[in-house]
C-alpha cells in the first residue's frame, strides 16, 4: 500500500476496487474503479478529497507511509458524494485536521451527511485562493458537474487539476497514470463510459467550463476516479474528448435495442439492421437481455440513431426496455434519430409507445413505427428494412 509521488511532494494516496461493480445506477466495467485522494506536503498539508465507506484504512495506512496523518492541517472536500466522502469520519477522526474546506454548496452536502459533527468546515468561493507555503491551492466551483457541490482544485506552481469527477473513468489497475495502462482501446472507451452514464446531462455546463479549464497553464489533470493525465498532451487529449462528447454532434453509425419474447421482435430488429447497414450506416444490435441499460449508453456514445424494439407485453413494453428508455431518458442524449418497432399478440400498443418515448427525448422520428401481429411475414420485414433505410438516409442528412 505505497503512496505514489505524481509531482515534487504530492501523493496518490486513493484506494484501488477491484470489486465494486454498482456506480450511479450504471453498471461499471470489470475492472471496477479507484477512489483517488491526493496529499500535498508543504507548510501547511493538505489531503485533497478522500475515499468510499470501508476503504478509510487503505487510505491512512498510504498516507502514513510520507507523512504522520495528525500532520495532515487540512482537508479539501471537492465533492460530498460519498464515493469521495464516505469515510471522511474516519478520517477526520484521525487526522483531526485544523480546517475542511469545502465549496459554498457543500456546507449543505456536508451537513445533511454529518449532522451534528462539529468540524471546523469552511466554505470557498470561485477563485478563492489557499496558501499552503511553497504553493498555492485555486478552488473553481464546477457547480453540476456533477452535483451542486463539486468543485476543482488548481495548483498553479505545480500545474496540476485536481478535477474530482470530471476526466474520469472506471479502471481498476496497478497503473496510476494513464500513459502507463497499456491498452489505449480500453482507456478510451471507459472515458466515453464514464462520460455517457454520468456526466451528458451536463454537458451545455461542460462547454462553458472547458475554456476555465484552458486558460489555467495545466500539464496533469488528476481526477478522482481511475487513471491521471499526464503530461501536456495527455491534458489536451481529455479536454478535446470533453469536447467532442459534450457536443454531441451526429455521427454515421446507428444504435438499435430491443427485447424480444419469442423472437418476432428479434427478427424485426434484425430486418431493421439490414436496412441500415445496407445503407452505410454500420449498426450494432444489442439484446437488453444481455446488454445493461449502462451498455447501451456507452454505445451510443458512437451513434448518431437510435432504435427501440418490443414487444407488447401487459399493454406496455417489455421492463428491460423501459428500463432503458428511463435511464436514457435522464442522461438527455441529444441531436439524435430515433426509431420504434415491436411484435405483438393481442393489443399491440408497445411500437408506439416506444416512439411516443423516443420523440419525447427531442429525437427526430423520420418514420412512423412498424409493427406486426404474431410472427412478421415478408411484407412485415420489408417495412422493417425501409424503416432502417429511412433512418438511414435522414442521419447521413444529418450527419453531412
Amino acid at each position: 500500500m505505497q503512496p505514489v509521488e505524481i509531482k515534487k511532494d504530492i501523493f496518490w494516496v486513493g484506494s484501488v476496487d477491484y470489486d465494486h461493480r454498482d456506480f450511479h445506477g450504471y453498471s461499471r466495467s470489470p475492472s471496477g474503479s479507484t477512489y483517488n485522494a491526493y496529499l500535498i506536503k508543504d507548510q501547511k498539508n493538505v489531503l485533497v478529497d478522500t475515499v468510499a465507506p470501508g476503504h478509510a484504512g487503505t487510505l491512512l495506512c498510504r498516507l502514513a507511509k510520507t507523512l504522520d496523518p495528525e500532520k495532515v492541517d487540512y482537508i479539501v472536500c471537492n465533492h460530498l458524494e460519498l464515493d469521495h466522502a464516505g469515510a471522511l469520519a474516519e478520517i477526520v477522526e484521525r487526522v483531526k485536521p485544523e480546517k475542511i474546506f469545502v465549496s459554498q454548496a457543500g456546507l449543505k452536502s456536508i451537513a445533511g451527511y454529518y449532522e451534528g459533527k462539529n468540524w471546523p468546515v469552511q466554505a470557498v468561493k470561485s477563485g478563492e485562493t489557499l496558501n499552503i507555503g511553497q504553493r498555492n491551492i485555486v478552488f473553481q466551483e464546477t457547480r453540476m458537474l456533477h452535483w451542486p457541490d463539486s468543485m476543482v482544485s488548481y495548483i498553479p506552481e505545480d500545474k496540476l487539476l485536481i478535477s474530482n469527477d470530471i476526466f474520469g473513468q472506471n479502471i481498476a489497475s496497478s497503473a496510476r497514470f494513464a500513459d502507463d495502462f497499456g491498452n489505449d482501446d480500453i482507456y478510451v472507451k471507459r472515458i466515453k463510459e464514464y462520460y455517457y452514464n454520468i456526466v451528458l446531462p451536463y454537458s451545455p455546463i461542460v462547454l462553458k467550463t472547458l475554456p476555465v479549464v484552458e486558460a489555467l497553464d495545466i500539464d496533469m489533470i488528476a481526477p478522482d476516479h481511475g487513471l491521471i493525465h499526464r503530461g501536456k498532451k495527455a491534458v489536451r487529449f481529455i479536454i478535446d474528448a470533453y469536447r467532442a462528447l459534450a457536443g454531441q454532434k451526429p455521427q454515421q453509425r446507428a444504435l438499435i435495442f430491443y427485447d424480444t419474447m419469442w423472437q418476432s421482435t428479434e427478427r424485426m430488429a434484425y430486418a431493421v439492421c439490414s436496412g441500415l447497414e445496407e445503407n452505410n450506416v454500420p449498426t450494432r444490435l444489442m439484446s437488453v437481455k444481455s446488454n445493461h441499460h449502462s451498455e447501451v449508453m456507452t454505445e451510443l456514445a458512437d451513434c448518431g440513431a437510435v432504435l427501440a424494439g418490443s414487444p407488447t407485453h401487459n399493454n406496455t413494453v417489455l421492463p428491460l426496455v423501459g428500463a432503458v428508455l428511463t435511464y436514457m431518458k435522464g442522461l438527455r442524449p441529444l441531436n439524435r434519430i430515433g426509431g420504434a418497432f415491436g411484435s405483438y399478440g393481442w393489443s399491440g400498443e408497445s411500437a408506439k409507445q416506444l416512439q411516443e418515448h423516443l420523440a419525447a427525448m427531442n429525437m427526430e422520428m423520420p418514420a412512423g413505427p412498424v409493427k406486426c401481429a404474431w410472427r412478421p411475414d415478408k411484407d412485415t420485414l420489408k417495412a422493417c428494412h425501409a424503416l432502417g433505410r429511412t433512418v438511414a438516409e435522414a442521419l447521413k442528412k444529418k450527419c453531412a
